[in-house]
């Protein structure tokens, strides 16, 4: 996976799988392993903090997408990994809208992150 930085604010990646891969890297390995953040609040409120968001817009958007109460425990991410997938696919529809996004690379992404 090769990183290609045009942006000094965010990662970018070559393919959108790369970025996939990343994104459920951060959300199992750090945000579920290191921080031991379960819940859709717990990981919104981490990844897109009150002083820089709308916090608890963004809570509820993730949580009606995924169908998912925002204080429910999504499980361990090796036995109930679609939670995992459809909170990062609510997150990346809240950060950039549907038009993008690239349903097939984000489950490529999901198994390169092991």
């Amino acid at each position: 996976m090769k990183k290609t930085q045009s942006d000094s604010s965010f990662c970018q990646f070559e393919t959108f799988e790369d970025g996939w891969r990343a994104a459920f890297v951060l959300l199992t390995r750090t945000y579920y392993h290191k921080y031991r953040l379960y819940t859709i609040r717990a990981i919104v409120s981490k990844w897109a903090p009150p002083g820089e968001n709308n916090t608890e817009a963004y809570i509820r958007n993730v949580a009606r997408l995924t169908g998912i109460g925002a204080d429910e425990p999504l499980g361990i991410p090796s036995e109930h990994p679609a939670h995992w997938m459809l909170v990062g696919a609510a997150m990346a529809i809240q950060e950039n809208g549907t038009e993008v996004m690239d349903w097939l690379a984000m489950l490529r992404g999901w198994e390169k992150r092991k």
